[in-house]
């Protein structure tokens, strides 16, 4: 009887510590992974509002976490704005799921920063033709790399856009593998790579964008508040999850 306790105290022992054993090596490899998740699911920590609409600068987007999900809201009466990550961040890779109506139009920005002083700059827009304007843009405005979530028929989810600076820098005109990879009205995976000048972005692991650019080195990452402009567009939502980065050091 004896021996039969000692057997199995010695085996429940055993069993115990090689749990111990493989949890900790499962936490040392994921850290060796180098992932860290940007949204923890619960609450938005490590994010801040920010408001652009300079006509009503008291408004702000309409950003909350639900079922696991950074949900945005379509308010009337507002402009535009992002949430924003309280920390910069330069080389990376990004990967996050969105889910958006198909009213509205999104992105996410990357190395992104805010305007000291009155800027002016050449402006390619989102047309066909890829008209250029000169464009003035005041103190606190955005600018910085944003990736493209397009849901209209344009389709141009995933490209390359540069708000509050030069505008278009790669579309996907043209490109109709590009174009197809968006879903619109399901659940989208993106991934981006900026390492240096190297800029790529996949959708749905379909290549989009294989480009280089030097305009921004280190910024805050974003999840944009397009605005709203008709009533069809009002509390329409677009939905984040699963926001994952890894620096590159």
């Amino acid at each position: 009887m004896q021996s039969l306790r000692f057997f199995t105290r010695t085996a429940l022992i055993t069993s115990f510590s090689f749990f111990v054993i493989a949890m900790a090596c499962k936490n040392k490899s994921a850290n060796q992974d180098g992932w860290q998740n940007l949204f923890d699911g619960k609450t938005l920590n490590g994010w801040k509002v920010l408001n652009q609409d300079w006509t009503n600068p008291d408004s702000k987007p309409d950003f909350y976490v639900e079922n696991n999900m950074i949900v945005c809201n379509t308010v009337m009466g507002n402009e535009g704005g992002y949430l924003i990550t309280e920390k910069k961040y330069d080389n990376f890779i990004l990967e996050f799921d969105v889910k958006i109506d198909t009213s509205l139009n999104s992105g996410l920005q990357c190395r992104s920063r805010m305007w000291e002083k009155d800027t002016t700059t050449v402006y390619v827009a989102g047309d066909v033709n890829g008209t250029k304007h000169i464009t003035k843009w005041q103190p606190g405005y955005v600018w910085g790399y944003q990736i493209e979530v397009d849901p209209s028929s344009r389709a141009w989810s995933g490209g390359l856009y540069e708000p509050g600076n030069r505008g278009w820098i790669v579309t996907l005109a043209g490109n109709e593998t590009a174009r197809k990879a968006f879903k619109p009205a399901e659940w989208n995976h993106f991934k981006i790579l900026m390492n240096g000048s190297k800029i790529q972005t996949w959708v749905n692991e379909i290549p989009i964008v294989d480009t280089t650019d030097d305009m921004s080195s280190s910024g805050f990452i974003g999840l944009q508040f397009h605005g709203a402009y008709y009533d069809y567009q009002k509390d329409k939502k677009s939905m984040w999850k699963n926001i994952r980065i890894k620096e590159i050091r």
